[in-house]
């Protein structure tokens, strides 16, 4: 294998795929990641979530997925939420197999969808906030270019419980100062 790494918008066929990762995932994954297991969303409901957004123009998802492939498979996605079109929006990571993580592709996974966050959205602000002890996203989104705000205590997101979270920004201005040369 080469190990090429490319990212693409999400389709019909990866709904199974992202449901698969969710409800499969170990409870010390989820647990790593802050989620809330009593929160999780059946099969049903996920593939409902996820064509629903596929169906969608930009301006009304409430959700984008962009799906991290190695060698034309997809291994991971990332996602956008919370979005306030031509504002900002929050950026989620996952890498769905042990085998693909911690191999030094989140950083380049992460620079490959953030032309088509702030392309698509117009963003000024992209946010990413992980779980405080969940090391890999808080070593990764600084190399990427991400700022550090603040830690805190949120509830994050409709999977998770309330718990210590770390901010970090990226604005339009150092992605075009990082990116767009």
């Amino acid at each position: 294998m080469s190990n090429v790494l490319s990212v693409r918008e999400i389709t019909h066929n990866d709904v199974p795929l992202i449901t698969n990762y969710w409800l499969t995932a170990s409870a010390s994954h989820l647990n790593a990641m802050g989620v809330d297991v009593y929160k999780m969303p059946s099969a049903a409901e996920w593939k409902k979530m996820l064509y629903d957004q596929l169906n969608q123009p930009y301006k009304q998802k409430k959700a984008y997925c962009i799906i991290w492939l190695i060698d034309g498979v997809p291994v991971g996605h990332s996602n956008i939420n919370k979005i306030q079109f031509g504002k900002e929006a929050y950026m989620h990571l996952h890498l769905w197999n042990v085998s693909t993580r911690a191999k030094g592709s989140g950083v380049r996974f992460i620079q490959m969808s953030l032309p088509y966050y702030f392309k698509n959205y117009q963003l000024d602000t992209l946010y990413c906030e992980p779980y405080a002890l969940n090391p890999a996203p808080n070593k990764t989104l600084p190399k990427a270019g991400f700022d550090f705000v603040k830690q805190y205590r949120t509830i994050p997101g409709f999977l998770n419980a309330e718990q210590e979270v770390n901010l970090w920004q990226l604005t339009k201005e150092a992605y075009v100062r990082l990116y767009k040369r």
